[in-house]
């Protein structure tokens, strides 16, 4: 048999009984200790989470975070109670430091508002990650004194949406932040000029999925929308206009062109672009209808039956 396995040399397959408090290995046939000395890796504790008391009796504190400059492992001395603790004058005479510097305090809520704002728009953990890096660069790099930390923050998770690949509009960002679209806009470009960092464009085909689903429109009118933007924009006809604005335009045209119509004020609230935005890029798309259309697209309302501006 297996060599390695610790086992009772006259019942080799008899269960092993631990006796924790011994640190033995006993044979449940016979009794004989097999091995002895055994470190129990369990907790000491049982934690119920669901106690009163809140307190969990776990020697250990949270896990180190890399982005704290060590403020989160020091040590508390609690409150003195014997004649050693205080000198002649009764002034205590171990106390505490400042428990975390002024730096520490202001990452700290910086992270818990990155966190607050992501969680509030459903955004994964690597995003928040990013975002909470690059509010630590900006920090240390003290290159943005003088802008809220909040609205650093909303920039941070902006950029670190996109450098992630899933963009979100500032619109989006704006409306889970405390902070003006137009603060957020301006500490974005100073982040990126002081972090010499930079961002892939936007493209229409960013938000479409995002934008349709939360339309309600099924995959062939998204599918048909994609096509649309996508073409528009490499047959110029849409210059100057907002990958957003585009977007909305395409999903407006070819919800407009399927079963599942949808009013230009709909699609507004979902992609936060004004109605007269949608209508301005639709005027310049619908002369061109017949090239944007993929060619499979099953038309319920004909091209020439399109809405007009």
């Amino acid at each position: 048999y297996d060599t390695n396995k610790v086992c009772c040399s006259s019942h080799p397959d008899a269960p092993l009984i631990e006796d924790y408090r011994a640190g033995d290995q006993i044979c449940s046939e016979c009794g004989l200790v097999v091995g002895d000395r055994v470190i129990d890796v369990g907790s000491e504790w049982r934690t119920f989470s669901n106690e009163k008391s809140g307190v969990d009796p776990s020697r250990v504190g949270g896990p180190e975070n890399p982005l704290l400059n060590g403020s989160d492992l020091t040590t508390m001395i609690g409150p003195g109670r014997g004649d050693a603790s205080f000198d002649t004058f009764g002034v205590a005479r171990y106390q505490n430091r400042k428990t975390m510097s002024s730096s520490d305090r202001a990452l700290i809520n910086a992270f818990r508002e990155i966190n607050a704002m992501a969680d509030r728009i459903n955004l994964p953990r690597t995003i928040v990650d990013r975002a909470n890096n690059l509010f630590k660069q900006v920090h240390d790099g003290r290159n943005l004194k003088g802008r809220s930390n909040d609205a650093i923050a909303s920039a941070c998770l902006y950029i670190a949406c996109r450098q992630e690949g899933v963009p979100r509009t500032f619109k989006e960002i704006c409306a889970v932040s405390k902070i003006s679209k137009r603060e957020i806009g301006r500490c974005f470009k100073l982040i990126l000029k002081a972090l010499e960092t930079s961002v892939d464009l936007i493209t229409t085909g960013d938000f479409m999925s995002r934008f349709c689903s939360n339309l309600g429109l099924p995959n062939m009118v998204q599918r048909a929308a994609t096509h649309i933007a996508r073409k528009a924009v490499e047959l110029d006809i849409v210059p100057g206009r907002s990958p957003i604005s585009v977007a909305a335009a395409a999903i407006y045209m070819a919800s407009q062109a399927s079963e599942d119509k949808r009013s230009q004020k709909e699609i507004g609230d979902i992609a936060g672009v004004a109605d007269v935005t949608i209508r301005q890029s639709y005027k310049l798309m619908y002369p061109h209808a017949v090239k944007l259309f993929p060619e499979d697209f099953k038309f319920a309302t004909p091209i020439d039956q399109l809405p007009q501006m």
